[in-house]
């Protein structure tokens, strides 16, 4: 896909956007969020021709856990807090080994396609 023809973004500029919302601290999912919403740029992709993840792995930016693997983490962390404080709660307790096999699973799969170390 192309940009559109009114915007008038060099892929330079949205490359140097990028890397600067990441030095903020930002993740690749809320850079996207903010340069849609802020800055009228809806794919970064058709602009400069790669993803955010890739521009900031190109400038050194981007984060040692891939990001769903770490908001599963995250999730599961506060489950587990949950049921310091619940511990009859059931229900958390099951949907907490759900939430673990699926960081199990995610993270076999970044083992499998080398973007975790063994």
């Amino acid at each position: 896909r192309s940009p559109p023809a009114w915007l008038k973004v060099s892929a330079k500029e949205v490359e140097a956007q990028v890397a600067k919302f990441a030095k903020k601290g930002l993740s690749p999912s809320q850079i996207g969020v903010i340069l849609r919403d802020s800055h009228a740029i809806a794919q970064v992709k058709s602009v400069t021709g790669n993803k955010i993840l890739r521009l900031l792995k190109k400038a050194g930016l981007a984060p040692a856990l891939p990001e769903d693997l770490y908001h599963l983490i995250k999730k599961a962390v506060a489950v587990r807090k949950h049921l310091d404080k619940n511990r009859k709660d059931k229900d958390a307790k099951f949907r907490l080994i759900l939430i673990e096999s699926r960081v199990h699973r995610l993270a076999r799969y970044y083992k499998r396609t080398r973007q975790l170390p063994d």
